[in-house]
């Protein structure tokens, strides 16, 4: 008969954290805000764009700090282009919310208050899970939505090399 292998339960030697550990930046870290909705333009040439801000440490990420101004359909164009060509299971984006742009409403529609708000919270949880996934991190559509200024709708999808 083999010998039994036993489990070496002893516990690993760590060092006490000190101030520096538990108060000092984190080893990484990544936060993306969607903020400060303004509605633009009159009629049927009016959207509201939210203001995305990224703060990072991950080297995968060229600027370690950027903002940019998007709209809903940027949002949709990132999502698009992450089911086409990465393979990740991509969260959905908050509704298209039709019946709000039903011309006659007794209200503001797309672009009451309320709405934008809880469209603001659903953009900034949508772009949080698919920044914070791994292998997402490494497309080049991530970074062109999070890092430029314009979204070049013609570049070549691929990965990022660090």
């Amino acid at each position: 008969m083999s010998e039994a292998t036993v489990a070496d339960t002893r516990r690993l030697n760590s060092k006490p954290q000190d101030l520096t550990d538990a108060y000092g930046p984190p080893s990484n870290f990544l936060e993306i805000d969607v903020y400060d909705p303004q509605t633009i333009g009159v009629g049927r040439n009016r959207f509201t764009t939210y203001e995305v801000r990224m703060k990072t440490n991950l080297p995968i990420f060229k600027l370690k700090e950027s903002s940019v101004r998007r709209r809903y359909s940027d949002f949709e164009w990132l999502k698009n282009e992450l089911e086409r060509d990465s393979k990740i299971v991509v969260p959905p984006l908050p509704g298209k919310a039709l019946k709000r742009q039903l011309p006659f409403r007794g209200d503001e529609g797309i672009f009451e208050e309320s709405f934008i708000e809880e469209r603001r919270v659903g953009l900034e949880q949508f772009i949080n899970r698919i920044a914070g996934h791994p292998l997402a991190q490494n497309e080049r559509c991530l970074h062109m939505f999070l890092q430029e200024e314009a979204i070049d709708r013609n570049y070549i999808p691929g990965k990022v090399r660090q």
